[in-house]
Order: C-alpha cells, then structure tokens, then sequence
C-alpha cells in the first residue's frame, strides 16, 4: 500500500510514523509512506494557505489551490485517477464518518490512500465538493489539526495489512474486528499472582476449550459494562 499525507505539519506525522509497528512495515516495505508539506504547492513567495471566509467569522480557512494543486500533483506521479479512481482522496474532518474497524478494515483493502489534513477552520468546501472521495472523523471532539488524526487513521489500517503484526490472528482477536461483535477479553500475563491478586484458573488449566468459553463469556461482560451501545 501507499499512503500520501498532506499536511501543514510535516513533523507532527514523522515521529509516530517512524516508531515499532509502523517503523517495521515500511522497513518491510509492506507500506510505502510519505509526508508533504502543502505550502510546498503554494504559488506565491509567502507561501499563503489560509484566508478569511467568505461571509465572515471566527478563523481561517484553507485555501483550495494548494490543496489541489498537491493532490493532483501527486496523483499524476502515481499516474493515478483521482475522484473514485485508483486513489482514495480522504479528508481528515470532524464532519466525517466516524472511524470504526470496519473502515479501517475496508480502507486496508485499497492500494493508495491520499490523507488531506484539514487545520483552522477546516477547507474550501469546494475540495469536499469536487476532490474528496471521503471525510473522516475520529471522535466526537475537535483537534487542533488534522494530522493527529491523520496518525490514528494510518496506524489503525496499516496494522490490518498482512505481515504487519507478528500474528496475523491479532487482527482477528481485536476489540471491534468483524469476528467480533464487541470489546475483547481481559490479558493476563506472568506473574500468576501479584500483590495476592491471582489470574483467573481457567487460563492455567491448559484446557483450550474452557479458555476460549471463559474468554467469550468474559467479552460478552466487559461489553455490557463499558460499551453497552455495542450490544443493541
């Protein structure tokens, strides 16, 4: 897979970017990520991105001639079609799909993803209009710039891509995974006791059957107390 991230903070992607899991699948080169500076697009020595909305009001607003201008750009050294092409264009935006596991698990399935970075007060409508394929929210909550979001979006698809983690069944296991239809159960590891407080028996019995009952019975529990929206 390749992923293009467009953002006005370069920085802010690289660190997270270039740590454990996501770290090895570049190496591995199961995922080829790069981040672009959108002023790198701007045609003007001051590298403007931002102005003033139209109608008034609080903030600024991202220009849309970088953003255009980036996106196509990058697309034509992929020798990619934008606009439900052989790129997927999405928007990191609080007015977009909340992202959940099957998203992730959808968007893992495509072979280039290009992330926009919204900042201030968002982008010209007109690139939701006319260049995004997708918006995408990662909470009910507003963040002071899309790249952070941009990082929870990458790391949470390119863990679903195979070769990624060191047991490819983790995928499967995990807490909203399509197999699963609510949180995972608790882990439990050595020691067996610790500060007289024991791990359940059953993990101890090497019994896998009665493992696996405990575990679905205990996920069932765990579900209903902290996400019982899951369970409806």
């Amino acid at each position: 897979m390749d992923i293009d991230i467009l953002t006005l903070f370069p920085e802010i992607c690289r660190a997270p970017l270039n740590e454990s899991m996501m770290k090895r699948a570049q190496e591995k080169a199961i995922v080829n990520v790069r981040i672009h500076n959108v002023r790198d697009w701007t045609a003007e020595k001051h590298h403007v991105v931002d102005d003033a909305p139209f109608g008034g009001g609080q903030g600024m607003v991202m220009k849309p001639e970088p953003i255009f201008a980036a996106v196509e750009d990058l697309c034509c050294q992929k020798k990619s079609k934008i606009k439900n092409g052989k790129s997927k264009i999405i928007l990191m935006s609080p007015g977009g799909r909340r992202l959940d596991q099957q998203l992730a698990t959808e968007l893992s399935q495509e072979s280039h993803l290009m992330i926009v970075c919204g900042h201030y007060e968002g982008v010209d409508h007109r690139v939701i209009e006319h260049l995004i394929d997708l918006e995408i929210s990662i909470g009910d909550y507003v963040l002071t710039n899309g790249a952070i979001a941009a990082i929870v979006l990458v790391d949470a698809i390119v863990r679903l891509l195979p070769g990624v983690l060191g047991h490819q069944q983790s995928a499967v296991d995990d807490s909203f995974s399509r197999q699963r239809s609510g949180l995972e159960a608790p882990q439990y590891t050595r020691p067996a006791e610790f500060r007289g407080w024991k791990v359940p028996e059953v993990l101890l019995s090497g019994n896998h059957r009665e493992i696996a009952k405990w575990r679905e019975q205990q996920a069932i529990k765990r579900t209903q107390q902290n996400r019982p929206d899951l369970l409806r």
